[in-house]
């Protein structure tokens, strides 16, 4: 059997000769339906002398249009579109040559005539575009067949018609297996009693329970339930409510609309019904910004590393390297799905950012073109009670990237931070600080060089769902062992974003610091973006959430399950802030869902003396010397022995004990 490439090489060869042919034919038609007697045998005669170099035109108008960017099975509106243009361009250059070439003020008739040319336009948009669309529907025909005599599950469909249109394509194409379709139903109204795709829409969310009844009634018992993402938006509190009455198992479609026949179940989490809608992100900029580009993805084994990497990905870069020192998070990432799909353009090392000397070598051998800084350590307590090995990975760590990102040449460094570097009051929120300012240093003295200087920004995050350390699994922990739910405070009010959400937002930012480092000028640094921030919309007060996730999981707050309040400790904000006091602000001009700030520190003298005293504290096991270095460069970092000591006893307890561990963010 061949190698794939060389398949697709000899299926694209295919389909060109197929093209070349059929344009043949298309003349050869055109001449036998339009002329008779002697004009037939006129044009017959001289078609050697025309054919040949029609052909090469032909052929070169094929691939400039791009016909054979689509495969046949998957030819579409804009493929037909494309075939329409191309038979235009040629019915054109039949009418110039005839009208200026071949007139009748110089040979004394027309070769083709207008009749004959449109004649021709029209045979040949048929004989490409059919052959075409008949290949797809032999091919649909085939997967419709082999889809149903795979289909196991009598399914519900539930969510809107776009997004049902997607899932309904992937069964048919195979994506999605063993769903049986028996109905859909819609929150609109007006798709009531419509057909899709050949599955008929049998009322809204309101009919559910008679709606199953009635298909049992009629011998198709409904085994499951699939919303898509436009069914968890309006009440789906309500929706988890019937589903356990009815005693049906509800899943959800996750990543819709990444593709036209694309799309993945997966079990419904509590968190799925906890967020606003998703922020849209502008998909066009990513893969533009990502396509044909080489990137690394420190700490690319973990929750946000490796949804990046994945992203990364499926937008089109040429190569990722996961950069990783936990060994069975590099084996997990790389044997994700897609990341085994993706072949040769992903791989893996095992080097430690600590090492600087290993992470420049890494970095020159690779040559990237982007950066993405998400190793870090990140758990508060242990941070507190581990306090050297913080600095040594998030601020040294870092330095390292930084340097090394320079060195290689790359366009853009994104340094994953926390919301807890602002006015930060821990070891995680103080280290990430510094490590921001260091970012600040490098990207002002970069500013300052000719070319296309190597930006550094940071991206702040908050609480993601689905990260390590989240408190949506903590809640569920303790629900689970049926309680305490522990928070902190009653008014404690958190912003919340996906994983994928958070991903994406690296990559945003990525390509707005990369078109900002075409405008950079000499002292022109201060004026750019620094920092960015999701639009997160409304904050979500934690008592609530957790009240919620209690009633979700079939149980009654203060009744079944208790919620005890621990009391906020040392230095915990009770609502989350966005930027510091002295950040100043960026309008991030066609960029929605994403807030930036410019730099407040680029004074590299003053940061490297700084470095040195961090270095020479954990040297000498110091803290106090170590605190005094982030007091005097951060002036809101209060750091007293009070804090430390309650910090402290949080670490104890959440290495000990997961249920009394507070809901702190």
């Amino acid at each position: 059997m061949l190698p794939r490439p060389a398949q697709s090489h000899v299926k694209t060869a295919v389909m060109v000769v197929h093209d070349l042919v059929a344009t043949a034919l298309a003349v050869l038609l055109t001449f036998w339906f339009r002329f008779t007697g002697s004009a037939l045998d006129e044009r017959l005669h001289a078609l050697p002398l025309l054919l040949p170099p029609f052909l090469v035109l032909a052929g070169l108008v094929y691939a400039r249009l791009r016909l054979y960017r689509t495969k046949w099975r998957f030819a579409s509106l804009p493929d037909l579109a494309a075939i329409v243009r191309a038979a235009s361009v040629l019915a054109l250059a039949l009418l110039v040559t005839d009208y200026v070439l071949v007139s009748a003020d110089l040979y004394g008739f027309y070769f083709f005539g207008k009749i004959a040319i449109v004649l021709y336009w029209v045979l040949q948009i048929f004989l490409l575009g059919g052959a075409r669309l008949a290949f797809r529907y032999l091919k649909y025909t085939r997967s419709r067949q082999s889809s149903a005599r795979a289909a196991t599950v009598p399914t519900l469909l539930l969510g809107r018609g776009s997004d049902i249109d997607v899932l309904l394509r992937a069964i048919e194409s195979g994506s999605v297996k063993k769903l049986a379709p028996k109905g859909i139903l819609s929150p609109r109204a007006d798709e009531a009693g419509q057909m899709m795709r050949g599955v008929p829409v049998l009322g809204g969310f309101d009919d559910l329970e008679g709606v199953i009844a009635r298909l049992a009634e009629n011998g198709q018992p409904v085994r499951r339930l699939v919303a898509t993402p436009s069914a968890l938006e309006a009440e789906p509190d309500a929706l988890v409510a019937q589903a356990r009455r009815l005693g049906l198992p509800l899943v959800r479609v996750a990543s819709l609309g990444e593709g036209a026949r694309e799309a993945e179940l997966a079990p419904l989490e509590i968190e799925d019904l906890l967020l606003r809608p998703t922020v849209a992100i502008d998909r066009p900029r990513l893969e533009r910004f990502l396509a044909g580009r080489r990137v690394v993805v420190t700490g690319g084994g973990g929750s946000i590393g490796s949804e990046i990497c994945l992203r990364a990905l499926a937008f089109g870069a040429a190569e990722v390297l996961v950069l990783e020192n936990s060994e069975p998070a590099l084996h997990g990432i790389l044997s994700h799905p897609l990341v085994l799909a993706a072949g040769a353009r992903a791989r893996g090392i095992i080097a430690d950012i600590r090492d600087a000397e290993r992470v420049r070598a890494v970095f020159e051998k690779f040559r990237p073109d982007y950066v993405f800084h998400a190793a870090a350590l990140k758990q508060v307590p242990y941070l507190e009670q581990d306090w050297s090995e913080g600095i040594k990975t998030n601020v040294f760590g870092s330095i390292n990237v930084a340097d090394a990102t320079v060195a290689a040449g790359a366009r853009a460094l994104v340094m994953i931070s926390t919301d807890k570097a602002i006015e930060p009051v821990s070891q995680l929120g103080v280290t990430k600080r510094f490590a921001e300012m260091v970012a600040q240093a490098r990207d002002a003295e970069q500013a300052r060089l000719p070319g296309h200087p190597t930006r550094l920004v940071a991206v702040r995050f908050g609480n993601v769902l689905g990260s390590v350390g989240s408190v949506v699994p903590v809640f569920k922990a303790q629900i689970a062992r049926g309680g305490p739910v522990t928070v902190t405070h009653p008014e404690m009010v958190r912003y919340f974003m996906t994983v994928r959400e958070a991903a994406d937002l690296v990559l945003t930012a990525a390509s707005h610091a990369d078109g900002e480092a075409r405008a950079l000028t000499e002292g022109a640094s201060d004026q750019h973006a620094a920092v960015y921030v999701l639009k997160m919309g409304q904050p979500v007060r934690i008592r609530e959430l957790a009240e919620r996730m209690i009633r979700l999981a079939g149980f009654e707050p203060g009744e079944e399950i208790e919620i005890a309040y621990s009391g906020a400790r040392p230095g915990e904000r009770l609502n989350e802030i966005l930027f510091a006091r002295e950040e100043p602000r960026v309008s991030l001009d066609g960029i929605d869902g994403v807030m930036a700030a410019r730099p407040v520190f680029a004074d590299r003298a003053r940061l490297e003396a700084w470095v040195a005293r961090l270095a020479a504290a954990v040297e000498a096991g110091d803290r106090a010397a170590a605190d005094a270095v982030f007091e005097a460069a951060i002036p809101h970092f209060r750091e007293r022995g009070a804090g430390r000591a309650a910090f402290a006893a949080s670490g104890e307890a959440a290495a000990g004990e997961a249920a009394p561990l507070p809901a702190a963010l």
